[in-house]
Formats: C-alpha cells, sequence, structure tokens
C-alpha cells in the first residue's frame, strides 16, 4: 500500500470515528478549524524544514509527485508537494491532530 492510500484510508476513517464512533462532531465545530489552522502553519514549517534540507526523503513510487535525485533539492510548491513535504503529510496530520482531541 503506498503512503497516499494509507493517508485517504486514515482521513475517512477519522472522520468516521469522529462523526459516528466517538459522536464528538469536533469536525462540525468552527473553533476546531480556526485552531487547526494554526496548526497546520507550524506543520508546514516543521515539514519543510526537515524535508527542503534533505534530512526526510520520500519514495516517488510512494507519493503524490515524484522523488527528487540526490543532488537536488524537492520542490517548493507543484509535484505533490506543498513547502516542500508531500500532501500526504497533511493528511496524516490532520489524523494525528484529530485522534488527539
Amino acid at each position: 500500500m503506498t503512503y497516499t492510500q494509507l493517508a485517504i484510508i486514515g482521513v475517512l476513517v477519522v472522520i468516521a470515528l469522529d462523526l459516528f464512533v466517538f459522536k464528538t462532531k469536533l469536525l462540525k465545530r468552527k473553533v476546531f478549524w480556526v485552531s487547526y489552522s494554526i496548526v497546520i502553519f507550524f506543520q508546514l514549517v516543521t515539514n519543510g524544514i526537515l524535508t527542503g534540507f534533505g534530512i526526510v526523503e520520500y519514495d516517488g513510487d510512494a507519493i503524490i509527485g515524484s522523488s527528487t535525485p540526490k543532488d537536488s533539492a524537492p520542490t517548493f510548491i507543484g509535484d505533490g508537494r506543498l513547502v516542500f513535504a508531500p500532501i500526504e503529510d497533511l493528511l496524516f496530520g490532520f489524523c494525528l491532530v484529530v485522534l488527539t482531541l
């Protein structure tokens, strides 16, 4: 299973847990989305540093977009990346935040 598939499955499971199992309906609250925007900002900063400096690398076959050669940095925005990190990282971050709350 790819990183993309796992991220999408994770989001679907978390939404189902929030709305139907735990019935907290956190995702329907405005305060959650306002607070989550702050979390996303810092997640992008952290991901940007780790991925932009090559501390963390991703296999292009497992993510949206492609891998980058060892001698070049990943794309800042585009090719399935946002602030150097794969879009899937935002999905996993969403899952972690919602399940924690």
